[in-house]
């Protein structure tokens, strides 16, 4: 009965903290490399300039790199108690990291009931506040993570699923639908990731992975399709140096796609 009554307790406390909270989206991915991590904080960084309040959970307990991408990998969360405060970036994005807690390069070897109470820890102990959006990072795949969060908050807009054109990713990212189907959350749509690469010095389009596939793919599946993202060198360099390409080229056609596609995500969650 002690079991049953912590667990009571926990989810208690994580619901009470995700009703200051107005949407909830996780950002998943079938498979590893297609660019989701950037996705979660580009697409947080357009909500922030739209005026929204904002923040950014990585539940990527083994390979955490939102702190990376955002320049802030020496913060470290601070707090009191049991309450966990988020680190606060410039634009006002609250982030929170298992990064935060690690030395670099410290491998985390944890099983599955030790990422589950981290994630309830990060969920119900941090001083979120009041937040018009919670952009939740999950790792590739369909494991621990997700379903942790997605039994956690079920109430969660829903799942936001990167993928690149090619078809092993596309084969992965239908199993990321199906998941989502299996456990009742709603899928906000599919975005393609990686869709063609504008040459640094012509400006063509090469469609080095292919072009279409994630459009395809959410027809055959019968779900949103949310928007296209080309690469450019840019945004390779912008993220090693803890730059959003948002912040460092507003102008160029990628943080265009990233802002086109936090729009119709807004007006999806009104």
């Amino acid at each position: 009965m002690a079991i049953n009554t912590n667990i009571d307790q926990d989810k208690i406390k994580i619901d009470e903290k995700m009703k200051k909270i107005g949407h909830k989206f996780l950002v998943m991915s079938g498979k590893g490399g297609v660019g989701k991590t950037t996705v979660a904080v580009n697409l947080s960084i357009s909500l922030i300039e739209k005026g929204y309040k904002v923040g950014i959970l990585d539940v990527d307990i083994h390979g955490p790199n939102v702190p990376k991408m955002l320049g802030i990998e020496e913060m470290q969360l601070a707090g009191e108690g049991n309450v966990i405060e988020p680190v606060i970036v410039k634009s006002g994005l609250k982030v929170v990291s298992m990064a935060f807690l690690l030395r670099k390069e410290q491998p985390v070897i944890w099983r599955g009931p030790l990422k589950m109470k981290a994630i309830k820890q990060f969920l119900g102990d941090v001083n979120w506040g009041t937040l018009d959006y919670l952009i939740i990072d999950s790792p590739p795949g369909t494991g621990d993570e997700p379903l942790s969060v997605m039994q956690l908050i079920p109430e969660s807009d829903g799942a936001i699923i990167v993928t690149t054109p090619q078809d092993v990713a596309l084969l992965d990212a239908s199993r990321s639908v199906n998941f989502a189907r299996a456990l009742k959350i709603p899928i906000i749509g599919i975005i393609e990731n990686m869709s063609g690469l504008i040459c640094p010095y012509c400006g063509n389009i090469i469609n080095l992975f292919k072009s279409g596939g994630g459009e395809k793919l959410a027809k055959e599946m019968d779900v949103p399709f949310i928007g296209k993202i080309p690469m450019e060198v840019s945004v390779v360099e912008d993220g090693d140096n803890g730059k959003p390409v948002l912040v460092e080229h507003p102008e160029s056609q990628v943080a265009k796609a990233f802002q086109e596609i936090a729009k119709r995500i807004s007006n999806y969650s009104g």
